[in-house]
């Protein structure tokens, strides 16, 4: 199992829609997590996906990048 970093993220991005843009690439995600403020519960525009067994992260990574 790989963890990426997602950096540069729109404060509206949640769980399911950072989880949802994998699935679309043709991604198998575990999981996915935007990391959020504590007191606010606001996004801080950033968050980590798992990817399971067979998943490519070095093409995840090129093809994310930018």
């Amino acid at each position: 199992m790989t963890r990426l970093y997602v950096g540069g993220l729109p404060y509206s991005t949640s769980d399911e829609s950072l989880l949802e843009l994998f699935t679309a690439r043709g991604y198998n995600p575990v999981s996915a997590r935007v990391v959020t403020e504590r007191e606010t519960g606001r996004s801080r525009g950033f968050g980590f996906v798992e990817l399971g067994p067979g998943d490519d992260a070095a093409r995840a990574i090129g093809e994310f990048n930018g």
